[in-house]
């Protein structure tokens, strides 16, 4: 396990002192907690990845050559 150093304010660690005892616990503990939980979080990346496979699992049976004419194209609401 590594050691770090955190400077915080006076008052930062005053009320962390203060959780982390209503907690019975540490500053340190409360801090390995936060610092664990964001190693944790997904990433903007994986949260695309994984919204981009929830669409595509959702699409059934698109092939190219669904493609709509030129003139359906024009005529959709959407495109207005």
């Amino acid at each position: 396990m590594k050691n770090i150093t955190v400077s915080v304010p006076e008052d930062v660690y005053r009320r962390a002192r203060v959780k982390a005892a209503e907690r019975d616990s540490s500053v340190s503990a409360l801090v390995r907690e936060f610092l664990t939980g964001l190693g944790r979080e997904e990433s903007d990346f994986e949260r695309g990845k994984r919204l981009q496979d929830e669409v595509l699992a959702t699409i059934r049976r698109f092939r190219g050559g669904h493609r709509l004419t030129r003139d359906a194209v024009h005529r959709r609401r959407a495109v207005r």
